[in-house]
């Protein structure tokens, strides 16, 4: 079974990034950076999002990341699926943080039960056979418009790119680099959607 080990994502200002994902957020290995001015505008195409216990943790991390120099995109609230909101990293990458779950049942802990990758895609059902075809294993699938894999550290989701960017409140529209690397065994590719994978190395 295919891992991701780690993302790199690539940034312009190598400071403010260390203080936003390693210092707010907590990210640890799972998070790398990269120093890159690589031309880009608009939405990426991806999202990370971080999966928490509760509201309160929510609050709290999306609190340390503003602090950070983070922007709010979508402040936390309740929705049908739980609570959670939506902020833009200094280095432009959009970070959700949700919790399946509506009411406190401590105070909050900081930590991050899971990571997930979400990858905006042009056609989902393509980009699941190209990550099926190099040994990823599926491990839920909505026809055209979700796939999620067995990924172990970092969960990887397809969604329609429009779809990304609605959930997250920006516009679909961007070009240039993703500013992104997926480090896995499964590596090194280039998907359909431009997304690079990179050999893990630890």
């Amino acid at each position: 079974m295919a891992s991701i080990e780690f993302v790199t994502i690539e940034v312009p200002d190598a400071e403010a990034a260390e203080r936003f994902y390693t210092d707010a957020v907590g990210l640890g290995t799972r998070v790398r950076l990269r120093a890159s001015k690589a031309p880009t505008t608009g939405f990426r195409g991806f999202a990370l999002s971080l999966v928490v216990s509760q509201p309160a943790t929510v609050n709290g991390l999306i609190s340390a990341a503003v602090d950070a120099g983070a922007t709010t995109l979508k402040p936390a609230a309740k929705s049908l699926w739980g609570y959670g909101g939506v902020v833009q990293a200094p280095d432009g990458t959009i970070v959700t943080v949700a919790s399946s779950s509506k009411k406190d049942t401590g105070p909050a802990t900081g930590q991050i039960d899971a990571i997930v990758l979400q990858l905006g895609a042009a056609d989902v059902a393509a980009s699941k056979r190209f990550y099926v075809d190099r040994g990823l294993t599926v491990a839920k699938s909505y026809g055209r418009k979700y796939v999620e894999f067995d990924t172990g550290p970092v969960k990887l989701t397809l969604y329609k790119r429009d779809a990304i960017a609605k959930v997250a409140g920006v516009a679909p529209d961007g070009t240039g680099s993703h500013r992104l690397a997926i480090g896995s065994d499964a590596g090194p590719f280039t998907d359909p959607d431009g997304f690079e994978w990179e050999a893990a190395s630890l």
